[in-house]
């Protein structure tokens, strides 16, 4: 890796780029000229930034777009959560930080958690957009954040609310991880990173939820590994099939699941 204006970049990133000789497309299917500007990238730095400081300035957002299964709020009708059919917290819980108290205040790991997050996020982002492509990048950040709050959803308790773009941060460690071992580069320092987050994870599972980071890990290492090792024929439509195989299988989960819990 070689440090850049955008975080890090491969070595053979700085080489093609220097040289000037780009392929008309990369192994990924990515278009003729990559994606320079990470705009994908400072765009979701940017979504959560934004929500977390509405979220400070109305913490109500927390209750209504966290991750949380089925349960009541103090006890008091009616059922929320994703088996009550309010499945878009699959995704909102993944821009908002576990940052306020019912006051208001900054609580919790909060802070911590969007600073490290964003950090991440800022760290591998525009090299993952840049070998991806914009397209296939979102798609890994989405499809990491949804694996997430599914695996959460089946592993942590029905009433267990969480909060946090971990599960998506992970995705994308999982997505490096697969990246370097396509272009056969050196994956120690992912895989350490990977390893001693997962460790934290589990020692500070009471706090963190642990389900969100492992399901995002997977469901990113499993649809860059798509985009990545596509075969050269029809490369496209491989990815694309891939990227809609998974977001089914996502939603045959959660309905079995839903019913788990309702019926």
């Amino acid at each position: 890796m070689r440090s850049a204006s955008v975080g890090q970049q491969c070595v053979e990133c700085v080489k093609q780029g220097s040289s000037g000789a780009r392929p008309a497309r990369n192994v990924f299917g990515g278009a003729s000229r990559p994606a320079t500007g990470a705009v994908v990238t400072f765009t979701l730095v940017g979504i959560n930034i934004l929500l977390f400081i509405v979220e400070l300035a109305r913490p109500s957002l927390a209750t209504d777009w966290e991750m949380l299964g089925y349960a009541t709020y103090s006890g008091a009708y009616p059922l929320h959560g994703v088996a009550a059919g309010e499945w878009y917290r699959l995704i909102t819980s993944a821009f908002l930080p576990p940052a306020v108290t019912g006051g208001g205040g900054l609580g919790g790991l909060g802070l911590m958690d969007i600073v490290f997050n964003m950090w991440a996020l800022v760290f591998v982002g525009p090299s993952l957009e840049r070998l991806l492509g914009s397209a296939r990048f979102l798609g890994v950040y989405l499809l990491s954040a949804l694996g997430g709050s599914v695996m959460y959803y089946y592993v942590a308790p029905s009433n267990a609310p969480a909060l946090g773009a971990s599960g998506a941060i992970f995705g994308l460690f999982g997505a490096w991880f697969v990246v370097s071992k396509r272009l056969r580069l050196d994956a120690r320092g992912i895989t350490t990173l990977i390893g001693i987050n997962l460790v934290l994870s589990l020692v500070w599972r009471s706090t963190i939820a642990w389900q969100a980071h492992v399901g995002g890990l997977l469901a990113g290492a499993l649809i860059t590994a798509a985009y990545a090792y596509a075969p050269p024929k029809n490369k496209v439509l491989f990815q694309v099939g891939a990227t809609v195989l998974i977001v089914a299988f996502a939603v045959v989960a959660v309905l079995i699941r839903t019913h788990q819990l309702t019926g």
